[in-house]
């Protein structure tokens, strides 16, 4: 076993339940970004299990005011919107519907990603940029050998694929300059099956989740990620 430290970028903070930490935190930047200035409250969400789960922890919180928040996704599987593989359907229902409606969801047209990356880019920043992590590594839809990974700093949005055909459908992506608008990038790995990356990660390897940078990186990792 590698000796594990601190990820490339930002604070490793082991958490009893990942969902409930994500909540928690998400709330306060909310309420931190209400009082900083005045207008909405931006972030860009993220697909999976533990990113549903964190979703429909997320809705319970009565101190967000929904109506005030911009979703983004992070990233998109080419498929129909109501795919059981879209990203976009499972951040309506695990967040947009149990809410009532959130200001705004911009989904991803896997057709035009130029027309997302002017949309990220008119936005300046995002408040809070959610990922997850994969078993090989990768984040969003940026996988180990992509060419997405190499996005110069001007390509806030890519068509992205994983090389070795194990995560399947062709993807849009955020890429590394674009996570890297997020005031606080927030990743979420929970259970023994992340385990072997996280270990890859905090070990050292360059592995495409190690490679984003933001003005702040919180990994929230419970016992089953940290201990296998």
């Amino acid at each position: 076993m590698s000796k594990l430290r601190e990820p490339p970028s930002g604070e490793l903070r082991e958490v009893r339940d990942v969902p409930e930490a994500f909540a928690e935190l998400v709330a306060t930047e909310f309420l931190a970004a209400r009082t900083r200035r005045e207008g909405r409250f931006s972030m860009a969400v993220s697909g999976g299990d533990t990113a549903r789960a964190c979703y429909e922890r997320l809705a319970m919180d009565s101190s967000i005011d929904w109506s005030s928040v911009d979703l983004f996704l992070g990233d998109e599987r080419c498929v129909p919107a109501d795919d059981v593989a879209a990203n976009q359907r499972l951040v309506r229902e695990s967040l947009v519907v149990p809410t009532g409606g959130v200001a705004r969801l911009t989904p991803m047209c896997c057709d035009d990603p130029a027309a997302y990356a002017a949309t990220i880019a008119r936005l300046g920043e995002i408040d809070l940029v959610h990922l997850g992590l994969g078993p090989d590594g990768h984040t969003a839809s940026l996988f180990p050998g992509s060419a997405a990974l190499e996005a110069p700093g001007e390509a806030l949005v890519l068509a992205s694929e994983d090389p070795t055909g194990r995560n399947p459908y062709p993807r849009m992506t955020l890429t590394l300059p674009a996570i890297a608008l997020g005031r606080l990038v927030v990743f979420t790995v929970a259970g023994p099956t992340k385990h072997g990356a996280l270990e890859r990660i905090l070990g050292g390897e360059d592995l495409p989740a190690a490679r984003v940078r933001a003005a702040r990186v919180i990994w929230l990792c419970d016992r089953g990620a940290m201990q296998g």
